[in-house]
């Protein structure tokens, strides 16, 4: 019993170590969009190819992903996901040398397709080794909080490992240093990943390999969307997502036209919203135990929609001074970044209420909810044609449906109908 409890916390250890690489390599592309930028003489727009790119790849391959999980297991996935970052940020470290800007989004992408895979094994990992339930959700959220510190940290270190900030003239062989070091966090993930006893609960069977190779494989009647609670809170992840992104995307843009505050106030102003999700999510992680995701996910949108609606009916006009920047802002930007605290357990709770008793569907279910987090490059583009529409404050409108959704989707969507489906 004590070896397995040692194995479950070096396990648990692993787990953590890829949610902070999640977030490393995610936020290393959209700080390279400014480098990117000057070099290859790229618009505002192709600028963050770099990030869509990361976003897309969910897309392509969170259900392949999947299946992959299921056939070859935790181990052997994680080992895949991070020899395919390596390989991802290499090719990006490349495009400086060759100048090629296409070769640089085919990096992004391609580390993309990497944090899709490290997605889909971290977060059901951590729920069973919690052993589901509030404790499952403990865990995602203290994962989700090394999730943000990666986040935080990756343009902090890309503009000191290139002595300084970031400028207009940055190209990016002067990031050199930083590409080399997320390989080399990549190269060190993969010795550890392949030295660690990684549970395999939901790999297919010696029974079920030899009998779908040979074409006897029983079609299971049943699959993930066969649970009306995961169905729903596949489209409330679609929505999250959606909501993460466009919250302070919309903001950021909206406070940079405004006048006495400017793009570099507003980027800062921002900053907040992450760093109260780091908050948000280390406090998840500490009452995730006594806490049900349910409970969790109620109150969390719920005090969101009420930030949301002050972001939204607080006069533009009526301004505070922010000692951090020393800058005049609109009162209802405070409420946009103090929305972090909300979104940050969100997915976390999320997660937890729609695989719950999933069983050995579970592994398809979360490349279905991966392949969903391309709303996060959806939402803010549906929530950006209403602002050209309507103007950025209305815009939020968008945000507050998400928000609706997901708030049904604790109080009445989550609820498990399906209990007579078998799971084992």
């Amino acid at each position: 019993m004590a070896n397995n409890q040692k194995s479950n916390v070096f396990a648990i250890g692993v787990m953590f170590l890829l949610f902070f690489m999640i977030a490393f390599v995610t936020n290393f592309a959209g700080s390279m969009g400014v480098i990117v930028k000057g070099q290859f003489g790229a618009s505002n727009a192709m600028a963050q190819l770099g990030t869509l790119a990361n976003f897309i790849a969910y897309a392509f391959m969170g259900i392949p992903a999947g299946h992959i999980l299921k056939r070859k297991g935790y181990k052997f996935t994680s080992l895949a996901a991070v020899t395919v970052g390596f390989v991802g940020v290499g090719i990006q470290f490349l495009s400086g040398y060759v100048e090629s800007f296409g070769v640089y989004v085919l990096g992004a992408f391609i580390a993309g397709l990497s944090m899709t895979m490290l997605n889909i094994v971290v977060n059901p990992m951590l729920n069973t080794l919690g052993g589901g339930g509030n404790k499952g959700n403990q865990l995602i959220q203290l994962g989700g909080s090394l999730n943000s510190v990666g986040g935080t940290i990756a343009p902090i270190l890309l503009g000191y490992l290139i002595g300084g900030a970031i400028t207009e003239n940055t190209q990016v062989g002067d990031a050199a240093p930083a590409m080399i070091a997320a390989m080399a966090i990549f190269a060190l993930a993969f010795v550890i990943i392949g030295l660690s006893a990684i549970p395999e609960p939901h790999m297919e069977t010696a029974e079920e390999k030899a009998a779908r190779l040979s074409g006897n494989a029983k079609k299971d009647a049943y699959g993930p969307m066969s649970f009306r609670h995961f169905v729903m809170g596949a489209i409330a992840i679609f929505f999250y997502v959606g909501v993460e992104v466009g919250i302070p995307n919309t903001a950021n843009i909206y406070m940079s036209g405004l006048e006495g505050v400017g793009p570099v106030v507003a980027g800062t102003i921002v900053g907040f919203y992450w760093f109260c999700m780091m908050l948000g999510r280390l406090l998840g992680g500490v009452i995730g135990g006594k806490v049900s995701s349910k409970q969790m996910l109620t109150f969390a949108c719920s005090l969101a929609l009420v930030f949301v609606f002050c972001l939204m009916f607080i006069p533009e006009t009526v301004r505070m001074t922010i000692p951090v920047v020393g800058v005049q802002v609109p009162v209802s930007m405070v409420f946009m970044f103090l929305c972090g605290l909300c979104t940050s357990v969100m997915f976390g709770s999320i997660f937890n209420l729609a695989t719950e008793g999933l069983g050995k569907y579970t592994p398809v279910a979360s490349g279905i909810f991966m392949a969903l987090i391309c709303g996060g490059g959806i939402m803010p583009f549906i929530q950006g044609l209403v602002a050209d529409a309507a103007g950025f404050i209305n815009s939020y409108w968008v945000v507050i449906i998400g928000l609706g959704y997901m708030l049904f989707y604790a109080l009445v969507g989550s609820k498990n109908v399906n209990k007579d489906i078998p799971v084992e």
